[in-house]
């Protein structure tokens, strides 16, 4: 099933039925009076969210939702029957907004969360209510109130814990399928994944946290190169990214002749360094409080320096010290042993990095894995 994110609708409240003029006629009682029902309530409009749906694909097919209007009253006092409402379910994860004004009328964060959207008008009273002792038989009633209509933009935002960015062909997918169940298409070309990924990561018993696959990332997202920052809105409601570099990157530095020493470990930390920092401008543009958010650094790909452990190990040391220095743009300390190697492909380095992102996660007296 396609992936949609967004949608605009139009939701209108039913209008209340008119109330009614009538008199009662009856052989036996020759002055009975006016006896005009009240008109129904017209039906409204409600929101329910829930966790059986992961995408706003119905409503970006229909996109007018309309209640019906009440029934207008009767004679004998008969009020008419209310207006039918309607119920518009939507993913958990799903922001409301103003189309107009782009204001948040309402954020589903919560299964079976409702929040009534439009209501429905007043039915109208009859003349019944209009008699008086100085005017016994009035002609008229009132017409039912209009129900309330909005127009509507709908956000999905993604729940969970922790999101994995970086550049297409870093990995994501890959380890997302390592730390859950979620089986991503993976393939060797770029931009593979072209929609989010969510997964469940089992840390122990009764203790979980769920991961957020994001569609690759290059310079000039934000200007809408490759597949733009659209899912970015997703990073927004995680606690924490994992930022994932791709190891084959540093391959060339790794064979080339030292024209001073540690030249080629040094060019290898610069190529991660301008990597990460292309990534992190993009996340800014975007919305400058995803730079703010926590984070893990992790290179991908470590299995391909099993023959070189010591220049991937050099590599880390110096990138490291390069992200202390340029600490004014992380705005965080970082932790003892980042940036991480793993290795997607062999599962090393998978089981450390699920840990640290518990830790990062669990609330201090559930921090601790047994």
């Amino acid at each position: 099933m396609r992936f949609i994110d967004e949608a605009k609708i139009k939701i209108i409240a039913g209008h209340g039925g008119s109330g009614c003029v009538s008199f009662r006629r009856e052989k036996s009682i020759p002055r009975g009076g006016p006896d005009g029902g009240d008109g129904g309530r017209g039906g409204d409009v409600t929101f329910v969210a829930t966790s059986q749906l992961g995408t706003l694909q119905d409503l970006r097919f229909k996109r007018i939702y309309e209640a019906t209007r009440g029934d207008g009253g009767s004679g004998k006092n008969k009020t008419g029957h209310d207006g039918k409402s309607i119920i518009i379910r939507v993913p958990v994860g799903t922001m409301i907004k103003n189309q107009d004004t782009d204001e948040i009328l309402f954020d589903f964060t919560e299964d079976k969360q409702e929040w009534l959207a439009a209501r429905g008008g007043r039915g109208g009273k009859g003349n019944t209510h209009f008699a008086t002792s100085t005017h016994q038989t009035p002609r008229y009633a009132q017409p039912g109130e209009e129900g309330q209509q909005k127009d509507l933009k709908l956000e999905l935002k993604l729940l969970a814990d922790a999101s994995l960015i970086g550049y297409p062909n870093a990995g994501k997918s890959t380890l997302i399928s390592r730390m859950s169940a979620a089986h991503p298409k993976i393939a060797d070309y770029p931009f593979t994944t072209l929609t989010p990924n969510l997964g469940v990561v089992k840390v122990a018993d009764f203790k979980s946290f769920v991961v957020a696959d994001i569609p690759g990332l290059i310079e000039g997202a934000h200007q809408g190169l490759g597949l733009g920052h659209k899912f970015l809105k997703h990073i927004e409601r995680t606690k924490i990214t994992v930022h994932l570099l791709d190891g084959t990157h540093l391959l060339d530095f790794s064979t080339m002749p030292d024209d001073e020493p540690d030249a080629s470990v040094k060019k290898g930390a610069k190529e991660l360094m301008r990597l990460y920092l292309a990534i992190r401008k993009e996340l800014e543009l975007f919305n400058p409080e995803l730079a703010d958010k926590d984070e893990v650094i992790v290179i991908n790909k470590a299995d391909l320096f099993q023959g070189q452990p010591q220049y991937l190990n050099e590599v880390r040391v110096a990138f490291r010290k390069l992200l202390e220095k340029g600490s004014k743009k992380i705005s965080r300390k970082l932790l003892p042993k980042e940036p991480y190697a793993i290795s997607c492909a062999s599962g090393e380095g998978i089981h450390d990095l699920i840990h640290v992102l518990w830790e990062r996660l669990a609330p201090p007296d559930e921090s601790s894995i047994s």
